[in-house]
Formats: structure tokens, sequence, C-alpha cells
């Protein structure tokens, strides 16, 4: 490798005796060509867009970017009626300079409307995204950056604290890279001058320090990867998500210094007549929503491992719901590391009330104690509340991802009594005369509220509410020892 970096430095001292002018003003970093083994390109990729603020009828708003990499200025396509944008992989790739360290980088996301053109919030005061990208070291930084709340990588219109305010709030999702050699992610002057990898292998997967997580990984998110980390154990977003847990997770975008929640979800296959109780894909992103808006990223897994069907039952009683846990989750592998990542839905025909949280550690019952991560709620249920929209007002997705969301908040220790206001049955209707008590208790969690208002209550609603946000406990679904 010396003796590769040698042919560089005569080359250029030749090239310069032929007359190349290079002035002695010059600072020799200014001339250095970055990565002598390719003619230097920056892509960005915009892998998703969510619009925070719609809701769960149209209409839907229409949106594209507007990105500019190194003044080049590039508009992206019009995606029409749509407030969620998943694995768009939309990149614009502009050719660079191979002498220039720094490229700066802005993104801007756009609602068309019969008015005009209107530009949405992605979290600052310019309310677009501008970054500078470093060419040695594959990072960027700005208004997103290696250990940014909001996650490296993503954008969130609710970072100015616009959380309640209509400002076409938005979170967006990207990905630069330039081009390279070995097509190991890693640029070629931080595998000369840093790691001293070979610049012409792909160092792809390898694990020099031993430490269980692979050097691409490491490099993304700032870690030395010739350092051994204690990755088993370090969580430094406080998730409850260990660093060896985010690499296997990191196809679903999770982030180390961001907190993280997965959940997976299986279903009953069809009746005898027909009937599915599959999550809509509406009810996901509305639970995701509230979660996002704070910074805390809500997963579902409907595809690979989770999706999975269950034989179908008319009734499911609390026994069963132990075998589904036991074969559909942890596929009798009680030591799976995902466990101690995602939690764990089951929606079944029928059950006892129309839903509870379990710990599936112990036998299912209804005391929430740490450990729970899990729940069960009736499909049938769920499409008879949304049937009477005229007392309820909402639709089936809306009803699905309410009792999504209210169950979760059983598996962050938020439970009956702890505080007052959650699951209490005799405050329910206004005729109960603990119903004004907890009025104020404005929260998915208050039975008052259940199918009203999507959201925690942040505790600032004034006598005898409770800050469920300030604390949810991440860890609570954990396995307690």
């Amino acid at each position: 490798m010396k003796k590769y970096l040698s042919y560089v430095m005569i080359s250029l001292f030749f090239i310069s005796s032929l007359g190349v002018l290079i002035s002695p003003a010059q600072d020799v970093e200014s001339i250095e060509d970055i990565d002598p083994m390719v003619d230097l390109t920056v892509t960005l990729t915009i892998d998703s867009i969510r619009y925070l603020e719609a809701t769960e009828e149209p209409p839907y708003p229409n949106l594209y970017v507007e990105t500019q990499i190194d003044g080049t200025t590039t508009t992206g396509p019009l995606w029409e009626d749509t407030p969620y944008l998943y694995d768009l992989l939309y990149s614009v790739t502009i050719d660079v300079s191979d002498t220039v360290e720094e490229i700066p980088i802005t993104i801007k996301l756009f609602e068309k409307t019969d008015e005009g053109d209107i530009l949405c919030d992605l979290g600052n005061e310019s309310q677009d995204i501008q970054l500078m990208y470093n060419m040695k070291t594959g990072h960027w930084t700005g208004d997103d950056y290696l250990k940014d709340p909001s996650g490296y990588g993503r954008c969130c219109g609710c970072d100015d604290g616009s959380r309640y305010r209509d400002e076409r709030d938005c979170e967006l999702w990207f990905t630069i890279t330039q081009n390279d050699y070995d097509n190991d992610t890693l640029p070629y002057w931080t595998e000369v001058e840093v790691y001293q990898t070979n610049p012409l292998l792909n160092d792809l997967g390898s694990d020099e320090d031993g430490d269980g997580i692979p050097i691409e990984w490491e490099h993304h998110w700032g870690y030395d990867p010739f350092i051994v980390d204690d990755h088993a154990v370090l969580d430094d977003d406080i998730d409850s998500i260990t660093n060896i847990e985010e690499y296997l997770t990191w196809s679903y975008q999770s982030d180390p210094f961001r907190q993280d929640i997965f959940l997976e979800v299986d279903w009953m296959e069809e009746s005898p007549t027909g009937h599915r109780s599959m999550l809509p894909e509406l009810s996901k992103d509305l639970v995701k929503n509230p979660f996002h808006r704070r910074n805390i990223l809500f997963h579902f897994d409907t595809t690979d491992h989770g999706g999975e069907l269950i034989p179908y039952a008319n009734k499911t009683e609390q026994p069963q719901v132990l075998e589904i846990y036991n074969e559909f989750f942890l596929h009798q592998n009680t030591s799976s590391w995902r466990r101690s990542v995602f939690h764990y839905a089951i929606i079944v025909n029928r059950c006892n009330m129309k839903g509870f949280a379990f710990s599936g550690d112990t036998d299912p019952f209804w005391g929430y104690i740490p450990g729970t991560n899990g729940f069960v709620f009736s499909s049938s249920v769920m499409e008879e509340y949304a049937d009477m929209n005229v007392l309820v007002g909402k639709s089936l997705p809306y009803v699905y991802g309410s009792v999504v969301m209210h169950e979760m908040g059983h598996n962050f220790g938020i439970r009956f009594g702890e505080p007052w206001g959650c699951d209490n049955w005799f405050a329910k209707y206004p005729w109960q005369p603990l119903y004004w008590t907890i009025r104020n208790y404005v929260s998915i969690m208050n039975y008052q509220y259940t199918y009203k208002y999507f959201d925690y209550s942040d505790g600032e609603n004034g006598w005898n509410d409770f800050d469920d946000w300030g604390n949810i406990d991440l860890t609570y679904f954990e396995k307690p020892y």
C-alpha cells in the first residue's frame, strides 16, 4: 500500500514538472486526489417520507423533493395523494471534484396544492435540511449528524417544537454515499489514512476487533472498528436494545443513538366464512405518528418473521395465548434474541374481554407485571366498534390502531391504577362520579378517550393529569431476572 501511494505522489510530481501550474500558496490538501482509484460521485437517496399531520381519511398530500448537491439542483417526481411513502429509493447522483473534501447538500420537501407549492417542515427554522458531506470519511454534518437525537439519516419536522402545530411537519429518511472502488462503503481516504485496510479489497463483514459487529456498521455509526466495544451491553439511546440488537435490526432503520420500538404482529387464518383479521396498513401509520413526532421510531414486523398465520379458532382462551406465543413468536426457542427486542401482538377472532396485555414468560393474565411484552385482541370486537361509527366516529384502521397503542402503553408500564386514570372502569361514563376526577387525563390509556384521542398524555392538561410520555419505560417489556 505504501508503495502504491508512492506511485501516486511520484505521478503528481511528474505532472507538475511538465508544466501544471501549482501555486506555492496552495495547500497540499487542496490538490490532493481524495480517491485516486475512481472519478468521484456523490449519491443522495431518499428512502422514505411521512406526512406527520395526515388524518385517517383523505384528501392526502401531493409531495415532491428538491435536492441540491454541490450546486446542482434536481427536482424529483410528484408522489400524489399519499402521506406515507416507503422504500422510495429515489436517487440523485452528481459528479464532484476529486480534490474537494466537503460537499454541500440541501434537501427540500414540497406539497403541491391548488394555491401553489408549499415548503414542508423538516425541522429547523428554514424548514429545509442543509448538510455538508465529507468525501474523506463518508459522514455528514449540519442539520443532521452522527448521534442526532432524531436519527442519523432522518429529519423530523417536529424537532422545532411544532409537535401540535399545523406546519406540514414531515419526516424524511435519506442516505448519502460515494462511489468506491471495492464497494465496501468505506471511503478510500479512511481506509488508507485511518483504518490502514486495503482499498482494493472489499471489507464488508470483516470484524477486525472481534467484538461481534462488522466494520461497515461500526464505521457508519462512528465507532472505531479496531477498538473492542462491549456491544452486547452498550445501549447509548437507553431504549433497551443493545448495539448487537441494533445491528441485527439495521434493516429496519434502527439507530443506536435514537430510540426504537419493535412489534411483531401475527393473526389468524381466514375463518370458514372468509373473515380475516389482518392489521390494516393505515393502522400502523397512525400508531407510528405520535411516537415519531418524539423521535421514538416504531417498527412493525408483519412480513418477515411477523405476519405469520395462526390456526383459526372462534374463541381463544388464555392458555391458548401462551401456546401461540411459544409457537409463533419464540418458535419454541426461549433464548431467541427477538424476545429482548420485539413486543408481540396476536390478533384473534375473539378472546376474553376485547383484549389484554400479557407477559409471555408466565401464564397470561391481566396483572401487567414487569416483563409484559405482548398483547392479544379481538378482530371481531374491533369491527363491531368500527360499525358503530355513529357512536365512535372513527374508521376500522383507527379502531385497530387505537387498541394497539393502548395495549402497547401497558408494555411500557402504564397500567391500571398507575396512574389513577388508566383503565379505570369506575370512571368511564359521565354518570359515574369518578369520571370527572380523571377528565383531565387526556390519554388513550384513559377509557374515556381510547377511541377518541390517538396519543398519550404529556401531563399538561391540569389537575389529575399524568405525563405518560415522561414515564414511558422502554425496558419494562424485558424479561425480569
